[in-house]
């Protein structure tokens, strides 16, 4: 059976996510890794830092009952679960995004597998794909948590890395300046403007009208603009 243990002041199952998943934001999260210490300790770090673990699962099925129940705002898995360690949670997460296409999903990996993190990642907004070796860096990894739970996407660097080693004959990205390449790759690492502005020491107004320019060089339909961006990204992956 999941372990269906809510804490503090969680919301009725049907009242559904908040998706407001902003830093002091009462965070619902369901967990399902079959690794018990794994998964312990990531349930204590999510609920010393204040969010509510509305389910541990062991397994996929466990999990799909878990996010049925309570509603969680972020789905947290693992790729390969019980029975067969193949990709349970990938397929998991993609009945999840088809039933409740609100709900955050992150996965966490063993290894950057390029092939499922872009299979996720064309899933639209609202997804993640982190090493599990990312949970150690509390701080990033709690803010990558949050920017998935409110619409956003974030990339492992380590996947960032593997495929910007790739080379393809034709290159989409050859109409962008150096910095704006330099721009989508801190995008493809899952980082907001003003964390980009940071990195690059420029104002995030300038960022700003980077990524504009990006999204308009890329052609790319207007829709809203964190689906732009997940697009820009996959584009960025794809091409290196």
């Amino acid at each position: 059976m999941a372990d269906m243990r809510p804490g503090g002041s969680a919301s009725r199952p049907g009242d559904g996510p908040s998706r407001d998943g902003g830093a002091g934001t009462e965070l619902r999260v369901a967990l399902a890794e079959d690794d018990v210490l794994f998964r312990a300790g990531l349930a204590g770090l999510l609920q010393d830092a204040g969010c509510v673990v509305v389910g541990q699962t062991a397994d996929a099925v466990q999990l799909l009952e878990a996010v049925r129940a309570a509603r969680p705002d972020l789905v947290v898995t693992d790729i390969r679960m019980p029975p067969g360690q193949a990709t349970e949670g990938l397929d998991a997460a993609r009945t999840i995004r088809q039933e409740f296409p609100d709900v955050g999903i992150l996965v966490l990996s063993a290894y950057a597998e390029v092939d499922r993190a872009l299979e996720l990642l064309e899933s639209g907004h609202g997804v993640g794909y982190l090493l599990k070796s990312r949970v150690g860096d509390v701080r990033d990894f709690l803010e990558a948590m949050h920017r998935v739970a409110r619409g956003g996407s974030v990339v492992d660097p380590a996947l960032v890395r593997e495929l910007v080693s790739a080379r393809r004959r034709e290159d989409p990205l050859a109409i962008l300046s150096a910095r704006e390449r330099e721009v989508l790759e801190l995008m493809a690492e899952g980082r907001s403007n003003a964390g980009i502005a940071r990195r690059l020491w420029v104002t995030e107004g300038t960022v700003e009208k980077h990524v504009r320019s990006i999204l308009t060089k890329l052609n790319l339909p207007e829709t809203d603009d964190d689906h732009r961006r997940v697009r820009a990204v996959i584009t960025f992956l794809e091409a290196r």
